[in-house]
């Protein structure tokens, strides 16, 4: 059996082969239209047509700028909180858990109001201290 394969630059080359590879071959080749048939129904866009370039592909995640503006960023908010006082402190962690002032306030044996204010008074201290920075 003979393979017919074309390289980049436009040449054809013929191969030939005993049965057994051809068959494999031609399994292949057909596995691979299949494939990227498969791909073509399922997903519109192919990626291999697009363009990585511009703002909109821009990674800037790992950039050293960007990890030490994360570094500081960090350091502010951990010096925010040692400004608030140990009970203000739970409190903030356990909103930003996902938990409500309802379940926190339930959960400490404390009334609503209590919590709510609680949380009020940590909002304008975030408002004053970071207005100040």
């Amino acid at each position: 059996m003979k393979i017919k394969y074309q390289f980049a630059d436009g040449t054809i080359s013929e191969i030939e082969v005993n049965d057994e590879t051809g068959a494999c071959y031609i399994a292949l080749e057909r596995e691979e239209a299949n494939y990227e048939r498969k791909c073509r129904y399922h997903c519109p866009v192919s990626i291999d047509s697009l363009e990585y370039e511009g703002e909109v592909f821009a990674d800037d995640t790992y950039s050293p700028e960007r990890m030490v503006m994360q570094e500081e960023e960090e350091k502010e908010v951990q010096r925010f909180l040692s400004t608030l006082t140990p009970k203000q402190r739970q409190r903030v962690e356990k909103l930003m858990d996902g938990m409500s002032i309802t379940e926190i306030a339930r959960e400490e044996g404390t009334s609503y109001i209590s919590v709510w204010e609680s949380i009020e008074f940590v909002k304008k201290k975030i408002k004053n201290f970071f207005q100040d920075t």
